[in-house]
């Protein structure tokens, strides 16, 4: 007999909903630092749908570009906080911890306010 998966959260749970919008900013970040320019709201929210695809889940168009804009917002205020070193780092660090398996203080003070940025909605 093999073990079943732990089944995923609802697409729009508060957790998910705070994963996907951590993860879109590290992705905003990324390539911001890699190309020089900020992703447009409609790739935030073509990659919200496709990653979210992957496991069968969905979200309405509103509710991507909502966490869209909300990545793009959250993506510019650290890079316009941080040196282009700092920024690097703290890109690189977001991008590691999009595995479950990497513990990060800083990434769990992103998620944090992932949340908040999401509560205060």
């Amino acid at each position: 007999m093999h073990p079943q998966p732990p089944s995923l959260p609802p697409a729009d749970s508060r957790g998910t909903r705070a994963a996907l919008l951590f993860a879109l900013t590290a992705e905003r970040l990324s390539v911001f630092y890699e190309h020089g320019q900020w992703p447009t709201a409609a790739q935030g929210a073509s990659l919200v749908a496709d990653w979210l695809g992957r496991s069968g889940r969905n979200l309405p168009l509103a509710d991507r570009r909502h966490l869209s804009d909300l990545s793009d917002q959250f993506a510019r205020q650290i890079a316009g906080s941080l040196s282009r070193e700092a920024g690097l780092q703290t890109t690189h660090e977001m991008m590691e911890a999009l595995d479950p398996r990497y513990d990060s203080d800083l990434a769990r003070t992103l998620m944090d306010e992932c949340t908040k940025l999401l509560d205060a909605t």
